[in-house]
């Protein structure tokens, strides 16, 4: 049965680390921490008071200190698994962890996971082929040398950096290793452990190599563990459930989010907030229970931006100051027809263009594959179609040679609205309230990611009035906004109704909008 050496680096919260260290050895499993040696040392001698005793807890022979993007994150991970190789002789796996980290399964679960998974789990992606890094420096980490911290000493950084690079100082990767990158919560199996080891000892070439790298913890084990170990044996993914903002920053975890922790496809979590006490407490007693069954679902990350997300009303993108200073035209009109039932739109979007001469288009800002011309590439990315969008209907006002043209949007788009009903052209919206059954509801989460097929019957029930007040909160905050030009098309009511807002709306005879409302099968799901 496997049995894990947790490999442990922190540097604060001592109280927490105890906690965290009991829980995990109390169904016989081990840990090994190292605590950073910047760190205060009444800290490591609390920590040494509470766990000296306890027979599955060891603490690194080698302290270093630690900073962000340096080799010492890599060398102390490296003393705290030479000690716990060393203490630890009936460990089989070695499974890397903050002190942020929370175990979001049983230990039965776990250990019975690993025995049916002989395998090593780490992210190990091609470093020049892959997109994993999104932002600065690529190359640059491993073509030069960076010997200080970018953080903490940014001027002697970018001097030495730029003075390779200025006198062509590249240097060359080691030709038989393929540099690999990827997360740095891993969880290896003893042999592979004892060969990265070795292989340490062995090839002082590729460890001078990676001393002078830039974040060698993304690169150095994802690369000597893919350089050792058969392709078969590796699950190019962590164990560890994280998530990142838009900006980078690691999400953190509530304590309303055990739920969503357990259903998830991964053993540990990261980051727990520090004030998650019942949180804490409830996966603490979840890791000694016996027989608990797991329901497994993969909507996590999608879960959780919908849940974290409701209310807010910031700005997704902020507007470039060219863009502010445009306008689509004073005589130009731009139609707005903002429906949350997509195909509804799309159905009502097509009777008009059959109707009418307007251009029409579909969610250019919500679906990515939406027809549209080559613009030169304005139009190729959602991303840059929001962030440019009135560089874009200018573009497509144009291509068209119309002054009038209607596009679809999504309720959720309120920013979008204020934007377009804020330029000197004419913007005219048409809001069409639509019903929604159980059944749509459910259809619609699964669309869009926030339940799957496996998702209990009982978090769908606690979800879909979520959902459904989300849909009629964004129908609220249009009418709050008090855009000029606003009719609305509710289902269930009258036809004369419908042709009313759709005169209004167009502008058309009441002959086509009689046609229009006539629609086939309109509301129908």
């Amino acid at each position: 049965m496997a049995r894990i050496a947790y490999i442990l680096l922190c540097h604060k919260d001592p109280e927490a680390i105890i906690k965290q260290a009991q829980r995990l050895t109390a169904t016989g499993d081990h840990i090994c921490i190292h605590f950073d040696g910047r760190a205060k040392p009444e800290h490591f001698r609390l920590l040494q008071e509470a766990l000296g005793n306890n027979e599955n807890v060891a603490f690194s022979e080698k302290r270093v200190k630690c900073g962000w993007g340096e080799w010492s994150l890599v060398e102390a991970t490296l003393n705290a698994v030479e000690t716990a190789v060393k203490k630890f002789a009936r460990a089989s796996h070695f499974y890397m962890v903050s002190g942020d980290c929370m175990v979001i399964k049983s230990s039965e679960y776990i250990h019975n996971f690993l025995d049916e998974n002989d395998v090593d789990f780490i992210e190990s992606f091609d470093f020049f082929e892959s997109n994993w890094i999104k932002t600065g420096m690529k190359a640059e980490r491993l073509i030069y040398r960076h010997w200080f911290n970018e953080r903490t000493q940014k001027r002697r950084f970018y001097a030495t950096f730029n003075l390779q690079k200025k006198l062509g100082l590249k240097r060359e990767i080691p030709a038989d290793i393929q540099v690999m990158i990827g997360s740095q919560w891993w969880c290896l199996r003893r042999q592979t452990i004892e060969a990265v080891l070795n292989f340490t000892r062995k090839r002082r070439d590729v460890m001078r190599f990676f001393r002078t790298t830039w974040i060698p913890d993304e690169t150095f084990f994802q690369t000597l563990v893919r350089h050792l170990v058969p392709t078969e044996e590796i699950r190019s993914r962590t164990l560890t459930f994280l998530m990142f903002t838009d900006y980078g920053m690691p999400l953190t975890f509530y304590n309303d989010h055990y739920d969503l922790l357990i259903s998830q496809d991964y053993l540990f979590a990261r980051k727990i907030s520090p004030d998650a006490l019942e949180l804490k407490e409830r996966l603490g007693e979840l890791y000694a229970e016996k027989g608990v069954q797991f329901q497994i679902s993969a909507e996590g990350p999608s879960l959780f931006r919908f849940l974290t997300g409701r209310g807010r009303q910031g700005k997704r993108f902020a507007s470039r100051f060219w863009e502010t200073e445009s306008t689509l035209g004073r005589d130009r009109e731009l139609m707005l027809l903002v429906c949350k039932k997509w195909h509804v739109a799309k159905r009502l979007l097509d009777k008009i263009s059959q109707t009418t001469n307007i251009p029409t288009i579909a969610y250019l800002f919500n679906e990515e594959g939406t027809e549209l011309p080559d613009l030169g590439g304005i139009q190729s990315t959602l991303g840059k179609r929001t962030r440019h969008r009135r560089a874009l209907m200018r573009m497509l006002f144009d291509y068209y040679d119309t002054d009038r043209l209607l596009i679809c949007l999504d309720p959720s788009a309120l920013e979008l609205m204020q934007d377009f009903f804020s330029d000197r052209s004419t913007t005219r919206m048409l809001e069409i309230q639509c019903d929604f059954s159980d059944q749509y509801l459910t259809g619609h989460a699964i669309r869009i990611g926030l339940a799957g097929e496996q998702t209990p019957a009982e978090t769908l029930e606690r979800l879909l009035p979520t959902i459904k007040r989300d849909i009629f909160n964004e129908s609220d905050r249009i009418r709050d906004a008090g855009f000029e030009n606003l009719s609305r098309m509710i289902e269930g009511s009258s036809e004369d109704s419908h042709t009313n807002a759709i005169k209004n709306f167009l502008h058309v005879t009441d002959e086509t909008a009689q046609e229009i409302v006539r629609t086939d099968y309109l509301f129908s799901d």
